[in-house]
């Protein structure tokens, strides 16, 4: 006798998405999710706010070996349904810059709050405290075995779904469950890093960061692959803000990246009108137009701030703009997975089929979500990931 059609371990957005619309679909699915609360994760997102997702989400936004794999998904579920979807439950969305999607007068709580409404209205069961401890593969579907409350309960279902997410915040219940099915199972997986996350700065230039902790500044962040313009924030241990956490996934250990602190503008052309209008302008003074005094004397370990702009020299306007339009920094590492957001890397999306996520060596086996090689970047990309893959996979139980 079978439990449920489908057996969904983790509550987090792909698991919650794939259970409610295996409900609208009459599929009866059972949850298991090891922390006491389902959402965990949708709960702290946006600090508590949840952008759940961006009205400009394609497979542009995303890292993949396969940069191609998403595109099947997002041709199933649009942003366009993720916001009639929310509507649906009376979530209405508010951009608040680029793209991003917030509840409008709601919050990460709300969110949640649609999907066990919708999954108790289903009849769908989610399960706390539900730590799972072995998944058997069986001729006709797959036995799963958890503990909760010091109690062994196992369950039956013809298809099992593995959503249980990254490593990332394991304080929030993350844990490397699929990736250690998936190795169990010889599923190849891509080296996984932690992505979308603050920076670090050791060395001799420590101090200098250090002091600045607390400054943001809008910013155009670069390396060799690509840029971002948002804003940098200077932290006791190094760099964070948006522009820092997007290039983080794009950073390896070593590399340089180059920070533009003027975007928008040109300091040549600046200070040149400048000295037209008065050479006796301080260059701090020009600089503090657009900095807080403390970044401005921060730079004076790299320029000439007391000088008037009249009495530059060539070679000190080459290194203010030089200091301005590409200063660089050299990471010593980043704040690894207690501050990541998400998880790059993961099980290799060869390894299941882009147009249903059942993995192709296991029938009746789908993972959705972030233990999948799919990143997004930061701004509401990795939960339109986590609701088109949980659609999908519903589609299939």
């Amino acid at each position: 006798m079978m439990d449920a059609d489908a057996i969904i371990i983790g509550a987090g957005a792909c698991g919650l998405m794939c259970a409610v619309q295996a409900g609208y679909l009459g599929k009866k699915v059972i949850i298991l999710e090891k922390n006491e609360k389902p959402g965990a994760k949708i709960l702290i997102s946006g600090g508590g706010r949840c952008n759940y997702t961006n009205q400009f989400a394609s497979a542009e936004q995303f890292i993949s070996a396969n940069s191609h794999f998403i595109k099947s998904a997002f041709n199933q579920w649009t942003v366009d349904d993720t916001i009639s979807f929310f509507e649906t439950y009376g979530i209405q969305g508010k951009e608040k810059t680029l793209g991003q999607l917030f509840p409008e007068g709601k919050n990460a709580k709300d969110v949640v709050d649609v999907f066990t409404s919708a999954c108790a209205d289903f009849g769908q069961e989610i399960r706390t405290k539900a730590d799972v401890k072995e998944i058997e593969v069986l001729p006709d579907g797959f036995k799963v075995t958890y503990q909760k409350n010091e109690k062994t309960i196992s369950l039956r279902a013809e298809k099992l779904v593995i959503a249980t997410g990254g490593l990332p915040i394991p304080k929030m219940g993350a844990t490397d469950f699929a990736l250690r099915f998936a190795r169990k199972h010889q599923l190849k997986i891509i080296e996984t890093a932690p992505a979308l996350v603050p920076l670090t700065i050791t060395g001799k230039n420590e101090e200098w960061f250090s002091q600045l902790s607390g400054n943001s500044v809008f910013c155009e962040v670069s390396n060799d692959e690509i840029s971002f313009e948002e804003n940098i924030l200077f932290t006791h241990w190094g760099l964070s803000g948006p522009a820092i956490l997007q290039i983080s996934s794009f950073w390896r250990r070593g590399e340089v990246i180059n920070l533009n602190l003027l975007p928008g503008e040109n300091i040549l052309l600046l200070l040149d009108e400048e000295r037209k209008m008065n050479g006796k302008t301080l260059v701090s003074t020009l600089l503090n137009r657009f900095y807080t005094k403390k970044l401005t004397d921060a730079l004076g370990k790299f320029l000439p701030l007391s000088k008037p702009v009249a009495s530059l020299t060539k070679i000190e306007i080459e290194l203010i703009d030089e200091t301005i339009h590409r200063f660089k920094v050299k990471p010593a590492g980043d704040k690894g997975y207690d501050k990541a957001e998400v998880m790059r890397g993961g099980i290799d999306t060869n390894e299941v089929s882009s147009k249903t996520l059942e993995c192709k060596k296991i029938p009746n086996l789908f993972f959705g979500g972030e233990c999948l090689d799919v990143t997004g970047w930061l701004g509401g990309y990795n939960f339109q990931w986590a609701w088109a893959s949980g659609f999908v996979i519903a589609q299939q139980i």
